[in-house]
């Protein structure tokens, strides 16, 4: 579980993020959803311990994300936004890397590579050298280093950024099989089908602050809107950004 609580986050005079509030329940996925530079990515980025917060606080499974910084890491998976893969390497080298990174080794790691191989539909080219893979099968390596150690909690950062119908199509799928196991899965997206799509709950960002959250049904009902796309406009206040 993911809990937030008046974070915010400053560059100069630049209000990236301003004060939001939510929390992500392990079993459902929760959307961050908002026009470009709303503050998304710098929300997750303080998550994930890559940013300090400048003030508010946020915990993962119950550690504080800068009192506790390792134990945070140790229960999240992340896929960044361009996340980039060591191309010199296999498939298969980028995942088991990364898992050794996380203390693991021997059949146990092997056998987890095999298993996110199959979950991710990899076995085609996962030992090939990384060099000119597709940003489809990029995506893929990406994903199944942030799910080596099986993380309870998964911070997805536009992850269908640049992938085709298909592969979102795929990526969708595995993204719900991580709901159906019980993980948190949170990420950001300024893309209302996919939001609609996937996410239990939603919380909308515009300006760096919530504009709105709550499950689908709910921001209907808070609105006065038919459609998640309507809602979101009014919630925002705003159609730019929209897509």
């Amino acid at each position: 579980m993911i809990k937030v609580d008046n974070l915010s986050k400053y560059f100069g005079d630049v209000k990236a993020v301003d004060g939001v509030s939510f929390t992500a329940e392990d079993g459902k996925i929760t959307g961050l959803l908002g026009p470009n530079g709303a503050g998304k990515s710098t929300t997750l980025r303080m998550l994930y311990t890559v940013f300090k917060p400048d003030s508010g606080t946020a915990s993962i499974d119950g550690h504080d994300i800068q009192k506790n910084a390792l134990q945070v890491k140790s229960n999240i998976g992340v896929l960044t936004h361009g996340a980039g893969i060591y191309e010199r390497l296999s498939a298969r080298e980028n995942v088991r890397y990364y898992g050794q990174l996380h203390g693991l080794g021997g059949k146990a790691l092997d056998t987890r590579v095999d298993e996110l191989a199959e979950l991710l539909d990899m076995q085609d080219f996962l030992n090939r050298r990384a060099k000119g893979f597709s940003q489809g099968q990029k995506t893929k390596v990406a994903l199944a280093r942030a799910l080596i150690h099986s993380p309870k909690n998964v911070l997805l950062d536009e992850p269908t950024n640049g992938l085709d119908i298909i592969a979102t199509r795929g990526l969708r799928t595995v993204i719900s099989r991580l709901k159906d196991a019980g993980h948190c899965v949170l990420f950001s997206s300024h893309i209302m089908q996919e939001v609609a799509a996937l996410c239990d709950e939603i919380v909308i960002i515009a300006g760096g602050t919530v504009a709105a959250c709550g499950s689908p049904a709910r921001l209907l009902s808070d609105t006065g809107e038919h459609s998640l796309e309507d809602a979101f406009v009014k919630a925002i206040g705003s159609e730019e950004g929209l897509i």
